[in-house]
């Protein structure tokens, strides 16, 4: 053999090596699962749970449109969900900084569970009544802003500081495929079975989380917690109005989800623009979360960005883009190729919020900033569920998600240039 004919065979191996490397470089980090037991105990039980949640979810705005044929009538779904994640979500905080968020988490599950029984229930008996889907919508919204923060804070306990970026892309991983699955099963199984079997499902989904959260050890806060009330909600807010990283990670995605968020439309905009009936909306609930699923699969580099503030500001912006584009198009599958990117722009904007948060935030603030994050996180797109369908009822359908986009990329511009430091945010030096 000559030298030429060894390196003409060594290349094919070389490149082969180059493109095994730079697919690692990209590839999901799912070490935090390999890694650590406890945290992929619960990892898996939330992944389970979440997928009947979001089947509840989709089959509630269609029950709600099935009965009133009124967008504004399913936006208000997001006020009843609204009033109890504001005023539960801060004081759910304030309680996870205040006993063992081990036995936090399972009593809001059991309630969850609970609430998904009863509005099984109630389709099963036929009743329609939309005063009952909304106290229930209420109901559900309630336990899970008390359960949100007490999980979150639950993270940074079970792995170390260099894998919350990582576990970040997981979370996006089960939240988005929980998003793809949830409404594509709650279109298929509303149409051939009813609202009945969707909630059932839910309820009986809840198993795997309380098993999974019950396998933890106590997890009382460190320090011995602060005793929960008003005067320690204060007391976390005063500490967030003084830190403008943190600060700045709540109102980017506000202003997302308040003037970007259309779907509170996706019925509507089904049933008129693109001739189809709940198969069509659960396509439309779905994409974002297709877009986030890729997306966060390919998120090895995650890990790799110091600059995490720009990057959460270069995401949300896109995201406005990518829905103002989405209310132009009479197309349906550019309508889903649009709504993908957005997803996909917001899930790296989640990533970096939530490992910002985390990792600048000490462990007796958790709770109470984790609250604060479900208020907004939850909150933000329930207001923008109003918001779509009043403006939709007041103008039209294209004014409405065009209108969005554009006041979204606005307000991220706005911010970012009152908030300069957020964008020079470093995640080796992680100062609030």
């Amino acid at each position: 053999m000559t030298l030429g004919e060894s390196e003409a065979e060594l290349a094919p191996a070389g490149r082969r090596r180059r493109v095994r490397s730079a697919a690692r470089s990209v590839a999901l980090d799912v070490s935090p699962l390999r890694e650590h037991p406890a945290y992929r105990r619960l990892w898996w039980g939330e992944a389970v749970s979440f997928i009947g949640s979001q089947m509840t979810s989709v089959a509630l705005a269609l029950q709600v449109y099935d009965i009133t044929r009124s967008s504004f009538a399913v936006g208000l779904l997001g006020l009843f969900a609204l009033v109890p994640l504001v005023g539960l979500g801060l004081y759910g905080g304030a309680v996870a900084d205040a006993v063992d968020r081990r036995r936090l988490l399972l009593r809001t599950q059991l309630g969850l569970a609970g609430s998904s029984v009863l509005l099984a229930a109630h389709a099963a008996a036929g009743l329609d009544q939309v005063w009952v889907l909304y106290l229930l919508m209420a109901s559900v919204s309630g336990f899970f802003a008390l359960n949100t923060p007490a999980r979150r804070a639950v993270t940074p306990r079970l792995l170390p500081v260099d894998k919350l970026p990582a576990a970040g892309a997981l979370s996006q991983v089960l939240w988005s495929f929980g998003m793809v699955v949830g409404p594509l099963l709650a279109g298929v199984l509303v149409g051939a079975a009813g609202y009945t079997w969707v909630y059932a499902i839910d309820a009986a989904s809840f198993a795997f989380a309380i098993s999974a959260v019950a396998a933890l050890p106590p997890m009382p806060p460190e320090g011995g917690g602060t005793r929960a009330g008003l005067a320690s909600v204060v007391e976390g807010l005063r500490f967030l109005r003084t830190r403008q990283v943190l600060l700045m990670t709540f109102l980017v995605d506000l202003n997302a989800m308040v003037f970007g968020m259309p779907r509170a439309l996706f019925p509507a905009l089904a049933a008129t623009r693109f001739g189809g009936g709940s198969s069509v909306t659960g396509l439309l609930f779905a994409a974002p979360a297709i877009g986030a699923l890729v997306g966060a699969l390919c998120g090895g580099w995650f890990g790799r960005i110091r600059r995490q503030g720009l990057a959460v500001l270069v995401s949300v912006a896109a995201w406005g883009v990518a829905i103002a584009l989405f209310g132009l198009t009479t197309t349906l599958w550019l309508a889903l190729v649009l709504l993908a990117v957005a997803g996909a722009a917001d899930m790296v904007s989640a990533v970096f919020r939530t490992t910002i948060l985390q990792a600048a935030t000490p462990d007796a603030m958790q709770g109470r900033l984790n609250g604060v994050f479900i208020v907004v996180v939850a909150g933000g797109p329930r207001l923008g569920d109003l918001e779509a369908g009043a403006a939709a009822s007041l103008v039209s359908l294209e004014f409405s998600v065009v209108s969005g986009g554009v006041a979204c990329i606005a307000g991220v511009a706005l911010l970012a240039a009152l908030m300069p430091r957020f964008a020079r945010y470093d995640a080796n030096e992680p100062s609030p």
